[in-house]
């Protein structure tokens, strides 16, 4: 046994007050979740989709935990301002991995939609949870499946069009280091249709470990904007597993965008369950130091006619580490589906890492699917053009590392936060911090 030891003691230890502070529905699959993350064990670099970030060393350090659920002095509302102009979201915060309920949140939703915390609507939550994200094949969801004791629950009925975005900000919030285990469930029924964003912040200068859980299900002819944006610092370890499952002529769009971070590892599951669906996957990071980012995706074709579309962008300066492995699984029978996986890299300095690794897996004969990687440095042709005509060397860095991302940031289909986000990569690469104006949170 590695790391996992320690977890599996605290489970056996902590058991009933872990089982006290949750509900029912979270608490009914707890067991077996422990039990298969007993026998799994944190996976090592041999298992292919761990390969590039090793789980036994990030999870070895003893992090404190919140099991007793000791309310933590943060009023989010207060101390946070977004200055995202023109955004108009309904904002909502999850402090650690709790659902903020000590104030009234000031989003409107129309009648029916409900967000909050996944202590409400049992039985809505019992049907779903734990249905994606199967503990006996992950032991990062096995961990956080039987440590998990609250959670956000996003439900949008039939045919409900939420107007205004839903945006989530993850405050982490500690006086000693600290690990975190948040569970979110989205539920479009069918005809829903959802704008979702996750801002991910550190509001103090401690080492933070979050493991993140999102269930997305997505009905017939509904329709989910997803972006998870984080912006936190360089002792933040954060890895999240996204399982979306897609009924026939639905849409997603789902963006993942790594501004400021220590290690991060993004993992996306994605079902195509119904005919006609369609997704658009694209990743935007940007790292220095000695930064990790790894982001590893698996689309399953199960069904004919479905569409996916997969574009990961990375600017690596100095000591930074990326990582893209994506592959696409084209069933039996799924015929007509149209796939393609785009992977570009820019290694800016000469001591950055690049892997990277698409992959298409196909049993089915009447497809049309295409991928491809490019890692490379900047154009020292277009280096020298740019100086000749006045611009700085530097200047002309930025330039075209802004022109090479954008393209990600370009497929924002929320204009409000498209143009912010155009505004903080800029500022990200000139080096500047990229917190809001007016928060007194990440100061």
């Amino acid at each position: 046994m590695g790391s996992e030891q320690q977890y599996i003691e605290l489970y056996q230890e902590a058991r009933q007050m872990i089982i006290s502070h949750a509900p029912e529905h979270m608490n009914a699959i707890r067991d077996k979740a422990f039990e298969h993350f007993k026998a799994q064990g944190f996976p090592t670099r041999r298992v292919e989709r761990y390969k590039y970030t090793d789980l036994q060393q990030l999870f070895e350090p003893n992090y404190g935990l919140n099991l007793n659920r000791l309310n933590i002095p943060v009023d989010p509302y207060e101390a946070f301002r977004c200055d995202v102009p023109n955004l108009s979201t309904s904002l909502y915060f999850m402090v650690n991995d709790a659902f903020y309920t000590q104030e009234t949140p000031k989003g409107h939703l129309p009648e029916g939609v409900f967000v909050g915390s996944m202590k409400e609507h049992p039985e809505l939550v019992a049907s779903h949870y734990g249905r994606l994200a199967k503990t006996d094949e992950d032991a990062v969801t096995a961990l956080n499946t039987m440590l998990a004791q609250d959670g956000l629950l996003v439900y949008v009925p039939r045919h409900t069009k939420v107007e205004r975005a839903i945006q989530v900000i993850n405050i982490l919030r500690s006086d000693v280091d600290l690990m975190v285990n948040r569970r979110v469930m989205i539920i479009l029924e069918d005809g829903a249709e959802l704008k979702m964003l996750f801002c991910d912040h550190a509001a103090d200068d401690r080492n933070f470990l979050s493991t993140q859980i999102i269930e997305a299900f997505v009905g017939n002819n509904a329709s989910l904007d997803l972006y998870c944006l984080e912006e936190t610092h360089h002792k933040n370890v954060r890895i999240s597993n996204v399982y979306i499952e897609q009924q026939a002529n639905s849409r997603v769009n789902h963006n993942v965008i790594t501004l400021h971070n220590g290690v991060t590892r993004n993992r996306l599951d994605l079902t195509f369950a119904g005919e006609g669906a369609e997704c658009g996957c694209y990743g935007c990071v940007i790292a220095d130091k000695k930064q990790h980012v790894d982001n590893n995706t698996l689309i399953r074709h199960e069904v004919p006619h479905c569409t996916s579309t997969e574009l990961y962008k990375y600017v690596l300066n100095e000591d930074a580490v990326g990582a893209f492995a994506g592959r696409v699984y084209v069933a039996h029978g799924a015929q007509k589906t149209s796939s393609q996986m785009t992977n570009q890299n820019l290694t800016a300095s000469k001591t950055a890492r690049m892997y990277t690794q698409p992959m298409l897996e196909i049993y089915a004969d009447d497809v049309k699917c295409a991928h491809g990687s490019t890692v490379g440095q900047l154009n020292d042709a277009a280096l020298f053009y740019m100086q000749q005509r006045g611009i700085s060397k530097k200047e002309a860095r930025l330039l075209l590392q802004n022109a090479f991302i954008n393209e990600v940031v370009d497929q924002m289909q929320l204009e409000p936060l498209r143009d912010r986000l155009h505004y903080l990569v800029e500022k990200r690469f000139r080096g500047e911090l990229s917190k809001c104006v007016g928060c007194k949170l990440c100061k």
